[in-house]
């Protein structure tokens, strides 16, 4: 695994995705996303009944664990780019920048260009991260709290709807090529037909 901060010579841009402009992909991650998220309410519903989540002793233990949820929802959104930050500076990124679209919020890097391997590794890290961890404090907290976490769990499955896709288009591509993900875009190199490459 390896992050080139200079573009490898021999190598040409070979296709870009932009999910922002490529809106007939984009509704079908949305698309996925909702098929995702109605899969696992019924699947949470098999192990806690969902009323537990909303029958409460109180209004105010109610209100606690939405409270909760909203908290850490946006905490973890923070948490998860950070994850996908972390990755790239663990595989030699050399500066990862961060931002929010008005629809998602991102991590990406202008200068880097990823292996295929490594690019795996930095688009899947939070959903296997979270959804460990996540998995793990489903089965200790109580029962009423099992639904705040499992909202969780699945604004990390939904959510990582986007990094499927991307991992599954990049799947049967060779292992040469190098991709560069500025968080709005990202952009898929190869290299030329015949072509020498060296690597810094």
């Amino acid at each position: 695994m390896k992050a080139y901060h200079i573009l490898p010579d021999g190598y040409e841009e070979k296709f870009q995705m932009n999910l922002q402009k490529d809106k007939k992909t984009a509704l079908k991650i949305n698309i996925g996303a909702i098929v995702l998220t109605v899969l696992l309410i019924l699947a949470g519903n098999l192990i806690m009944p969902i009323y537990v989540f909303v029958d409460a002793d109180t209004i105010l233990g109610f209100c606690l664990r939405i409270g909760v949820l909203l908290f850490a929802y946006l905490a973890y959104i923070v948490l998860h780019e950070l994850t996908h930050a972390l990755v790239m500076k663990a595989v030699g990124g050399s500066h990862v920048r961060f931002g929010f679209t008005g629809l998602y919020a991102y991590a990406g890097s202008l200068e880097d260009y990823f292996d295929k391997s490594s690019y795996r590794y930095i688009a899947l890290a939070p959903l296997v991260v979270w959804g460990i961890i996540f998995g793990v404090l489903t089965a200790v907290v109580p029962p009423e709290w099992f639904w705040t976490v499992w909202f969780l769990q699945i604004g990390n499955i939904g959510g990582a709807a986007g990094d499927f896709y991307v991992t599954a288009r990049l799947w049967k591509e060779p292992e040469s090529i190098l991709v560069r993900d500025t968080g709005v875009d990202m952009t898929v190199f190869d290299k030329s037909d015949g072509s020498e490459t060296e690597r810094d």
